[in-house]
């Protein structure tokens, strides 16, 4: 036990599974970097870090009872969450069909999908907070580990939620160095970037309709 944590050991153990399986906010962040550049890949990581700690911050206040008791207010987050996944994902494949369409430009890479400033942190944390798969991760899973008649659950909370976002980060930050290899590529074959674009599109799509179909 660390510090009132049952099992640190299962809980890093999972976390890392989670931190590791696809999703939409991996998905994001490493389609940032490799169509926009490292600064646009560690903005999307940045808003995944921040939505995933004001996740934890609401389940170690109590947020996680509310969802668990009420299946309504469940299915409001779950479907905006799949809406803004399918959005999305249409938006990246109209942006990798247009870059199809125009193979002899100069610079055909795809449009980014936020165009205003700060536009890859926003998308990451609204991608972020409304991602119905972690969500039931903190509501199903990291609730377990924060133990009412622990003498210091604040700590315990401190250590559990550092680290998720010590593996986030480097998860996330091994990506932004994949997109950016992938970018310089993208450069050279201007068709290919807009049909993988399209893809990652159609995949943001699939996850929409996915976690529509999320149970708590």
């Amino acid at each position: 036990m660390l510090l009132g944590i049952p099992d640190y050991g299962t809980f890093f153990v999972a976390a890392l599974l989670i931190v590791l399986l696809p999703g939409p906010n991996s998905m994001f962040v490493l389609s940032e970097a490799a169509r926009n550049g490292v600064r646009r890949g560690w903005a999307a990581a940045l808003g995944v870090f921040v939505g995933d700690a004001v996740l934890m911050g609401l389940t170690f206040l109590g947020a996680a009872s509310l969802l668990r008791g009420n299946p309504v207010v469940f299915s409001v987050v779950k479907y905006l969450g799949a809406a803004y996944l399918a959005w999305i994902g249409l938006r990246l494949v109209r942006a990798g069909l247009a870059a199809l369409r125009r193979p002899g430009r100069a610079e055909a890479e795809p449009a980014p999908v936020p165009t205003r400033p700060g536009g890859s942190f926003t998308t990451a944390l609204v991608l972020s907070l409304l991602n119905p798969k972690a969500i039931l991760f903190f509501v199903a899973f990291f609730v377990q580990f924060l133990r009412p008649d622990s003498a210091r659950p604040l700590a315990d909370f401190l250590v559990l939620a550092t680290t998720m976002q010590v593996l986030s980060m480097l998860y996330l930050g091994a990506l932004i160095v994949a997109g950016t290899a992938l970018a310089r590529g993208f450069r050279q074959h201007r068709r290919t970037a807009g049909g993988l674009t399209g893809a990652v599109g159609a995949v943001f799509v699939g996850f929409g309709v996915k976690l529509a179909a999320t149970s708590l």
